[in-house]
């Protein structure tokens, strides 16, 4: 009966998120002590469970979604990504506008919500679209499934963080194989994207002019200094790993450590690597004032666009932790484990959530949260067998994107596409992106497991 009281939980979920538009927080809140009552638990035991899921998920990865979105919203005002659009576009050329939109969406969504991304980058990109007398489509699709792929697949993006966290696994290793497999999938898209939907003729028709985008770039920060507050973070969390993984070394064993490594431990903290990151941004304004750092300053707005993640990914928390306490981790786990269906079950429960209900990081959220108790259960037990089933989640997560996702709509309308359209290339476009990046892991996963 648990079996059925999960599904029955999850079906919920999807309603209330994609039929009745219920605020995730709201659903996955509601669901959590539905199916702790549902399944027998006490009721004290049910508070008990909430308290703790939202408490300790806050703890392990609150401060890291916000110090992300702080170093996103420098990125975005200062003018970093059309430094580094303009960078990229110098060694591709314009006429592979398609391929420098998909690496540049790669990049900025590792700090920047895919959403915003595409909105930042979209008056650009339909720029360079007109002078080249390209269709936008081709630069359009390219740069959506770049955003989508290291959104879903790339830590410190919050989604990966919060799958990462439930499940237990090295942010290191999870960094490690969801870099390259998120960019051999973006390759097979980007394919996609020149043999299919570079074909169709969108008018590009900016709204931007080149003397408005020629004006920020005045002001704008280097390339290279854009890309500082992006990747010291993500290298001090791998040297940490690597550290562990790799050298051997175990925090219980701090205090025996040498200078250096005490230090690279701290360094390496995923929220203290943030901070770093976060003075780095402060660099990246052609001048600081103290507005920027006001409630409606730019630090202010990007409080108020992390509010929303922040809650979703704690309710995510209570969810896991009432599903842990129920005790439904060795039913379900004997049930899925005779099926057999290896690195795949994490893959196709994701991209389900996903296409029911249209969020990513919700995905993401949910289906770490059924797993986290099951995951001894499904043999998922060394660090590298957890960091590969984050990045099956991660994959699952972009299939498919269609009218239910706020991204799908922003693409479509920014882009001059009708819903048809949208559904042939933008969703068709995920698909790929995610079952590619998940045969990848497949087979990474039959070689070194």
């Amino acid at each position: 009966m648990v079996v059925i009281y999960l599904l029955i939980s999850v079906i919920l979920i999807i309603l209330m998120t994609a039929k009745w538009k219920v605020h995730p927080f709201v659903a996955l809140l509601l669901v959590a002590i539905f199916y702790g009552i549902i399944s027998g638990m006490p009721l004290n035991q049910i508070i008990i469970s909430v308290n703790k899921g939202f408490g300790n998920t806050m703890g392990g990865i609150g401060m890291i979604i916000i110090l992300g979105v702080i170093i996103g919203i420098f990125l975005e005002n200062s003018g970093g990504a059309y430094a580094l659009a303009e960078k990229i576009l110098k060694y591709t050329g314009k006429k592979k506008i398609p391929l420098a939109m998909g690496i540049l969406g790669w990049f900025v969504s590792i700090p920047v919500f895919a959403d915003s991304g595409f909105m930042l980058l979209a008056p650009l990109n339909k720029s360079l679209s007109k002078k080249a007398g390209i269709s936008l489509a081709g630069p359009a699709i390219a740069l959506a499934l770049g955003l989508m792929a290291s959104h879903t697949m790339v830590p410190p993006t919050p989604g990966p963080i919060a799958a990462a966290y439930y499940l237990n696994a090295d942010l290191g290793l999870v960094m490690l194989f969801g870099i390259p497999i998120s960019l051999i999938a973006l390759w097979m898209g980007l394919i996609f994207v020149k043999k299919y939907v570079s074909k169709t003729y969108i008018d590009p028709d900016p709204n931007i002019t080149e003397e408005q985008i020629a004006e920020r770039l005045k002001s704008a920060p280097s390339a290279f200094k854009s890309t500082i507050p992006i990747f010291v973070p993500i290298i001090l969390i791998v040297i940490k790993s690597l550290l562990v993984s790799i050298g051997g070394y175990e925090i219980e064993n701090y205090d025996s450590f040498d200078f250096l490594t005490k230090v690279l431990f701290f360094l390496g903290e995923p929220f203290v690597a943030l901070l770093v990151g976060c003075f780095f941004a402060l660099t990246l304004p052609k001048k600081l004032n103290y507005n920027m750092f006001s409630t409606s300053g730019w630090i202010g707005r990007s409080l108020t666009d992390a509010s929303s993640i922040l809650l979703i990914t704690g309710a995510g928390g209570i969810f896991g932790q009432v599903l842990r306490d129920s005790g439904i981790a060795v039913t379900l786990g004997d049930v899925l484990a005779d099926i057999n269906l290896s690195i795949w079950l994490p893959f196709m429960l994701a991209a389900a959530i996903k296409t029911a209900q249209g969020s990513s990081t919700v995905a993401l959220v949910t289906t770490a949260s059924i797993l986290a108790p099951m995951m001894s259960n499904l043999g998922f037990e060394t660090e590298m067998q957890k960091a590969m089933v984050v990045i099956a989640i991660g994959a699952g997560s972009a299939v498919v994107s269609h009218a239910n996702d706020s991204l799908f709509w922003v693409v479509t309308r920014l882009s001059g596409m009708d819903v048809k359209t949208g559904y042939r290339f933008f969703s068709l476009g995920t698909f790929i992106l995610g079952t590619t990046a998940a045969i990848v892991l497949f087979l990474s996963y039959l070689l070194l497991t």
